[in-house]
């Protein structure tokens, strides 16, 4: 037995009138007509009671109407729960991370990729600001937590954390100390980690800095955060950092490196959540940013 015949069959049957069914089912009628007595002899039982103006379905085609129906609508289905067997059922997606994340931002990543592991695999994706700024832009990412501020109209975020920073000096020159101010730097070089892997906000310390009074500068390149503290623990120079000791930047702090609360300047660094406005609004990341603005609601502050 063909699923044609059981195909042949239903038409026929609901139909009850051949021509009609031929021509639902884009064939002749003699054809049609065939393959129900082919059916018919393969089954050994009339199904249907055929007159000059009438067609009725037999006690044997009124059994087989809901069990051919069946039959066919589990093969009908066979296609979407093929996809719904082999497709992913998860999709994929990468959250950038800058270095330097808080523990607490951090936290709640987890609990954004447990909130949404049903739906999305979320994996992290290390880089700069910039970097990741950029592939959230081309739709590489499909969230990013970056050092705000971050001027891009195709992009929204959300403040997540605000985080004070400090001055980072030379400890043998002020020891004891338990905060410093900027007019006591001033014989000191500000050192500024290369451009490519520091927040726009630095661009915009570096230029308070200045105004402020702090004139020296020592510009590296080809070296990261470490370089700075090399610098900072000969007594050459100060940095500015997060002050909160738990963040990981202090990993990168030498023995003769310590960070110290100003006076008389309170800079603050701000961490956004940001992500594409279109994929957000009716697009594939509705759900992943909806659960993302429930998680980092309340911004973090250190």
């Amino acid at each position: 037995m063909e699923m044609l015949h059981l195909r042949y069959f239903v038409a026929v049957a609901e139909e009850l009138n051949f021509s009609a069914a031929a021509r639902r089912l884009h064939m002749a009628a003699s054809p049609l007509s065939q393959r129900i007595k082919d059916l018919e002899h393969e089954l050994g039982q009339r199904l249907f009671d055929r007159s000059t103006h009438h067609v009725t379905l037999t006690p044997a085609g009124t059994a087989l109407l809901p069990i051919a129906r069946d039959v066919l609508d589990q093969v009908n289905a066979i296609p979407w729960r093929l996809r719904e067997a082999t497709g992913a059922r998860r999709a994929t997606v990468f959250l950038g991370m800058p270095a330097g994340v808080h523990p607490e931002l951090r936290a709640r990543v987890n609990t954004l990729a447990e909130r949404v592991r049903e739906r999305f695999e979320l994996k992290r994706w290390p880089g700069t600001t910039p970097a990741l700024v950029s592939a959230v832009r081309e739709g590489k990412l499909a969230l990013a937590l970056a050092r705000l501020p971050v001027g891009d109209p195709a992009l929204d975020q959300l403040t997540v954390m605000t985080e004070r920073l400090g001055a980072v000096v030379p400890a043998d020159q002020f020891a004891g100390r338990d905060a410093v101010s900027l007019a006591e730097l001033t014989e000191l070089s500000y050192v500024a980690t290369p451009a490519e892997i520091t927040p726009a906000y630095f661009d915009q310390l570096d230029r308070e800095l200045f105004e402020r009074g702090i004139r020296k500068r020592i510009k590296l390149a080809d070296t990261g955060y470490g370089g700075a503290s090399e610098i900072i623990s000969t007594g050459m120079a100060f940095s500015v950092s997060m002050l909160d000791p738990e963040s990981p930047m202090s990993g990168y702090r030498l023995d003769n490196v310590t960070v110290l609360p100003f006076t008389d300047f309170r800079p603050r660094l701000d961490t956004g959540l940001v992500w594409q406005h279109d994929r957000a609004h009716g697009g594939d990341l509705d759900e992943l940013v909806a659960a993302a603005r429930e998680v980092f609601a309340e911004p973090l502050t250190r």
